[in-house]
């Protein structure tokens, strides 16, 4: 059985992982809930995730809102632009590679991203990780935000992990003792890493643009 979430259960499961650790209470307490961080399941949106990996969400937006004023972001829409238009939409020589193969991963019909609504976790994180560039962050951004499903934890994510070790008071935990950590939150660790996240925004005074 997938477990979704939406705007109309979304509160119910932030409560329901609340009750199993204080620290997630205490975040709603001050900070109220999280915004509603939901993405259409789109080509678009797999775009801008890409877009996402390893720099600010300021300087992916830009680049995703310079791609936007040139094209609808389609997949043979971005395959007609030349490297140099890419470049000029801000994308790195990696990312435009990335960008085209997801592209042509579509276009050939070797991943649907309809299919993936009732797909596993699993069957989606493997089918989309043979796409060149897609790794596991991108993967839990998607099944999280587009897929919308409910015990996504990415690990990989800095501000998750910040946020974590601010909350806890954990000076430099790796990457077993944050999955321990999580084995409390589940099966919301979705909802859980959205509460860690809007604790490190509202710490951190982070304007968010999208």
């Amino acid at each position: 059985m997938i477990q979704t979430f939406g705007e109309e259960n979304l509160q119910r499961l932030y409560d329901l992982v609340a009750k199993k650790d204080k620290d997630l209470k205490a975040i709603i307490a001050e900070y109220d809930y999280p915004p509603v961080w939901i993405r259409p399941n789109t080509f678009e949106t797999l775009i801008l995730t890409i877009l996402e990996q390893q720099v600010s969400l300021a300087s992916a937006y830009s680049a995703y809102k310079k791609l936007k004023e040139r094209i609808r972001i389609a997949p043979k829409n971005l395959l007609q632009l030349t490297d140099e238009e890419l470049r000029s939409c801000y994308l790195s020589r990696q990312k435009i590679v990335y960008t085209r193969e997801l592209a042509k991963a579509i276009t050939e019909k070797r991943i649907s991203l309809k299919k993936f609504e009732s797909l596993p976790d699993a069957i989606v994180r493997s089918e989309l990780k043979a796409v060149k560039g897609i790794g596991d962050w991108t993967v839990d951004i998607y099944l999280l935000h587009a897929l919308r499903r409910t015990d996504i934890f990415p690990i990989g994510d800095l501000a998750l992990v910040n946020s974590i070790k601010m909350v806890k008071q954990l000076s430099s935990p790796n990457k077993e003792d944050l999955l321990e950590l999580s084995k409390k939150w589940k099966p919301y660790r979705s909802m859980a890493t959205m509460l860690f996240w809007h604790y490190y925004i509202k710490k951190r005074n982070i304007n968010i643009l999208h």
